[in-house]
């Protein structure tokens, strides 16, 4: 029978655990070139040291090795650290949209979300914020992954996204003669501070809330406010005080500055942020999260997909909107991140949105800035992941060619390692 070296060590392994006698991994990761995405520009013949998970050394090709460790040479690549998306839905498949998805057993998201870890992590994905799921069935993978299960990513779970009776996050595609489960509605201020709390009982690492329509709800209008000021405001102050960042959905103008004036601290989406939006987000040191890939994906397969017509004459108003409302941003020098809401496309395709990022207003480094060291300041996980630094993960990926001059390299990524395990081999 074979075992999960995670969960069952064996005997020897345990007692040099206890006598802190078992011996360091260390392995050494070599590459002609490296993206240093906290100095925003690319280093040639780097190395890298892994000791126990963690990077120790970053230095140049040719300095020393430690006795006995493993050496993995890249050859002509590109090392970065691994990408960090920061909106997706591991247990989603945008294949069964609409109705189609009631089919299934309630479950079937737990093994979508399995499958959907690998194709996340091996893309080059080593971290991820899931920003939604049903039954906890974030935390479950979250465990499962670190138990060594399954392959996946560092997943910061949100459990189930927050909000208002009939609104974006709640199940509004039913008549009144059926009726779901809602343990994630409120309705007051003290109702949305005791949904964080309890979420956060059973595993969140970080609050999602809805705080105006959306796309995929049936309904609502996609950029109607539906969470009261005191609301939010009830909201980001119970999660701060539990050491926690909150995530609002807002589509809506009304929604967005409300949602920053009370201390959220990422606007997920943002379609419709305007100049007073863009004020209150530097003001507030806030992070707008936009998602301006995967209008093409919806306009392109939603049909076909089963998702509802109204929801694709939303899309069709807001996609090009959200693009445009993006190169403004930038340009207005507010802090933006990489989120692709993952599952509204299919998982694995997350480094489309680079290209687009780059087509609507950034340089390439900027892009991959968002994805990287932007990304871990705004999870407040700058001691781990975001950069290849000494002390954060061994978390590393390798592309044929230059991402600075071809950003569309990051499509086909060529390595990746996670903890100074590899999890996609090069060829």
């Amino acid at each position: 029978m074979t075992t999960i070296k995670s969960v069952a060590l064996g005997a020897a392994a345990l007692v040099a655990l206890a006598t802190g006698s078992a011996q360091a991994k260390t392995v050494v990761v070599r590459a002609a070139h490296m993206i240093d995405v906290l100095a925003g520009k690319r280093v040639d013949g780097a190395q890298v040291v892994i000791t126990d998970g963690r990077i120790t050394a970053v230095g140049k090709s040719g300095d020393a090795v430690p006795a006995g460790a493993e050496v993995v040479d890249l050859g002509q690549r590109t090392l970065l650290p691994g990408l960090i998306d920061m909106h997706v839905h591991l247990t989603g498949d945008p294949t069964l949209s609409g109705y189609r998805g009631l089919e299934f057993t309630d479950n079937l998201s737990t093994v979508i979300g399995v499958a959907n870890a690998r194709k996340t992590v091996e893309a080059g994905f080593t971290t991820v914020r899931n920003v939604g799921s049903a039954n906890y069935d974030d935390v479950a993978l979250k465990q499962g992954i670190e138990l060594g299960y399954v392959p996946g990513p560092r997943i910061v779970p949100a459990t189930y996204a927050l909000g208002a009776t009939g609104g974006h996050c709640d199940s509004t595609e039913f008549p009144p003669s059926i009726t779901v489960p809602s343990p994630q509605i409120a309705n007051t201020p003290e109702e949305f501070r005791a949904l964080v709390r309890k979420v956060r009982k059973y595993g969140a690492e970080v609050i999602k809330i809805c705080a105006t329509g959306g796309v995929f709800s049936k309904t609502d209008s996609v950029g109607a406010q539906q969470m009261s000021f005191d609301e939010l405001k009830a909201v980001a102050d119970e999660a701060h005080m539990l050491g926690m960042r909150v995530a609002a959905h807002a589509h809506g103008t009304a929604g967005i500055n409300d949602a920053l004036r009370a201390g959220i601290d990422t606007i997920e989406h943002a379609s419709l942020a305007d100049e007073e939006s863009f004020k209150l987000a530097k003001a507030k040191g806030a992070w707008l999260d936009m998602d301006i890939y995967n209008d093409d994906y919806i306009l392109a397969e939603g049909e076909k997909n089963g998702v509802f017509p109204e929801s694709l004459a939303k899309e069709k108003m807001i996609g090009r909107k959200q693009r445009e409302t993006f190169r403004a941003a930038h340009a207005a020098g507010v802090k933006l991140l990489f989120g692709t809401d993952g599952g509204v496309y299919p998982n694995g395709y997350n480094a489309r949105q680079f290209a687009k990022m780059v087509e609507w207003g950034m340089t390439p480094i900027e892009a991959i800035q968002a994805a990287t060291k932007s990304a871990a300041e705004a999870l407040d996980r700058t001691a781990d992941v975001g950069a290849i630094a000494t002390g954060r993960y061994g978390d590393l990926i390798a592309v044929d060619g230059d991402p600075l001059a071809d950003v569309r390299t990051l499509e086909h990524v060529a390595f990746v390692m996670k903890g100074g395990e590899v999890v996609k081999p090069a060829q």
